[in-house]
C-alpha cells in the first residue's frame, strides 16, 4: 500500500451498517476515511446482490423497520423505502398459522372467533401449567401463551434455532411474547416499514460515495500496516478475535443458506415462511422476490438452516448466556481501554441489533466524535 503514514483520519473496519453510517457521518464532517472489509463487497450481512432481476438477501431476511424518526429521516436521504409489510405464515408440519400471534393464529388453533375468547382460552393454558417461576425457555413460554402454541409454533422452531432443548435454554431468552387480540399480522409495531427499492447493497454504496473503500481486505492479518494510515480506528468485527481469544471464544449460532433458482414465477406467496416443527431441518425459507412484490417469471428462495458456530463460519446470533456474558464484559474491559479504537455494532459489542439500532448507535457514536467538529444550530 503505497501510502504515507496516517494519511487518514480514521481507519472504519467493516462495510456493514455500523461502519458506513460512521464513515458516512465522519467524511461528511470532512474527515479523510479508509473503509476496508474482509468480504468481496460492502454492505456486511445487508448485502443483496440481483439473480433473475430480483434482489436476493445473501445473508437473510433484512426487514427495516424503525419508529426513530432521526434514523428514518437520516436513511431515506440515501433510499426510496417500498410499502412492504412483514406478515411471515407459521408452518407446522402441512398446517398453516399467521405470525405474530393474533386472532388468525388463534382461529386457526383453536376456533375462537372473538378476543374474549381468544384471551380465556390463552387463560385457561396458562392456569393449567401452574407456572409461577419459569425455571427455563419452555417454562417461559407456556407461562406467557400456554402449550398449544408453546408445542406447535415455539418449541420446534427454537430448539432448531439454537441448537439445543428449550428446557436447556434461559428463561430470559423469551422475555415476553407478543400476543395480539386484533387481526392484525403486521409483524412490527414500527411507524415506518419497508425495503429499499433496488436493494441495500445499492443504498450503501450511495453512503459511501466519495469515500476510499476497499474490499477483500482482512484487517486482523494486516493489523500494524492498516493501523499505521490512521490516527483512530473504528473497529466493527468480533471483539474477541481484536484481542486474539485471549480470554477465551464467545459463542454464536451460524446459519447456513441453501439458495435456488427456480423456473416457476411463486413458490409460497409469502416471503417468510417459518418451519415450526422439530422434523424441517430449515427454521424458514425465504423468498426473496416478495419484498419488492416481483412479477418476474423466476424466483429465488432460501432455506435456512441454524448451526453451531465454529472458527471460521460467520457469526450471526450471540448466545446470550451467563458464560458468555461474563465473558463479553471482561472484554468490553479490555476494548475501554484502547484509547485509538472505537469499538461497535453487532460483533464488536456482542449483541444482536436490528438496523434502526445500529444506525442509531453508530449516528450517537460518530456525533460523540466528531461532535467539536459539527457546527452546532
Amino acid at each position: 500500500m503505497n501510502t504515507s503514514p496516517c494519511t487518514y483520519d480514521y481507519l472504519v473496519v467493516g462495510a456493514g451498517l455500523f461502519g458506513t453510517v460512521f464513515a458516512q457521518q465522519a467524511y461528511a464532517a470532512g474527515k479523510k476515511v479508509l473503509v476496508v472489509d474482509k468480504r468481496p463487497h460492502v454492505g456486511g450481512n445487508v448485502y443483496t446482490e440481483e439473480q433473475a432481476g430480483i434482489q436476493v438477501h445473501r445473508y437473510g431476511a433484512h426487514i427495516f423497520h424503525t419508529n426513530d424518526e432521526g434514523v428514518w429521516q437520516y436513511i431515506t436521504r440515501f433510499a426510496t423505502f417500498n410499502r412492504f409489510t412483514n406478515s411471515p405464515v407459521a408452518n407446522y408440519r402441512g398446517e398453516l398459522y399467521s405470525l405474530p400471534f393474533n386472532m388468525y393464529t388463534f382461529n386457526k388453533m383453536w376456533g375462537v372467533t372473538t378476543p374474549q375468547q381468544a384471551a380465556e382460552k390463552i387463560e385457561q393454558q396458562r392456569a393449567e401449567a401452574g407456572i409461577t417461576t419459569p425455571q427455563n425457555l419452555e417454562e417461559q413460554a407456556i407461562s406467557l401463551v400456554g402449550r398449544d402454541i408453546y408445542e406447535k409454533l415455539i418449541k420446534g422452531y427454537t430448539e432448531k434455532q439454537w441448537g439445543r432443548p428449550c428446557t436447556e435454554l434461559p428463561a430470559f431468552i423469551i422475555k415476553r411474547l407478543p400476543v395480539r387480540l386484533t387481526y392484525d399480522n403486521n409483524y412490527f409495531n414500527a411507524l415506518h416499514q419497508g425495503i429499499p427499492t433496488g436493494g441495500y447493497t445499492a443504498m450503501v454504496q450511495r453512503m459511501l460515495h466519495g469515500i476510499q473503500v476497499r474490499t477483500g481486505v482482512d484487517y486482523l492479518e494486516h493489523r500494524a500496516e492498516l493501523n499505521s494510515l490512521a490516527k483512530k480506528v473504528v473497529y466493527t468485527g468480533p471483539v474477541d478475535a481484536y484481542f486474539r481469544y485471549s480470554l477465551g471464544t464467545l459463542q454464536y449460532r451460524s446459519v447456513r443458506f441453501e439458495t435456488e433458482l427456480l423456473d416457476i414465477p411463486n413458490y409460497q406467496g409469502v416471503a417468510a415462511m417459518n418451519y415450526t416443527d422439530a422434523e424441517t431441518p430449515w427454521t424458514r425459507i425465504i423468498e426473496h422476490k416478495h419484498f419488492e412484490f416481483g412479477t418476474q417469471p423466476q424466483t429465488v428462495i432460501s432455506r435456512e438452516c441454524s448451526s453451531e458456530w465454529h472458527p471460521g463460519d460467520e457469526p450471526y446470533y450471540p448466545v446470550n448466556d451467563a458464560r458468555n456474558a461474563a465473558l463479553y464484559a471482561k472484554y468490553r474491559e479490555l476494548a475501554a481501554a484502547e484509547p485509538r479504537t472505537i469499538f461497535g455494532g453487532r460483533l464488536a459489542e456482542y449483541r444482536y441489533y436490528d438496523m434502526d439500532a445500529v444506525i442509531r448507535s453508530a449516528l450517537d457514536s460518530a456525533a460523540k466524535e466528531l461532535s467539536h467538529h459539527i457546527p452546532t444550530a
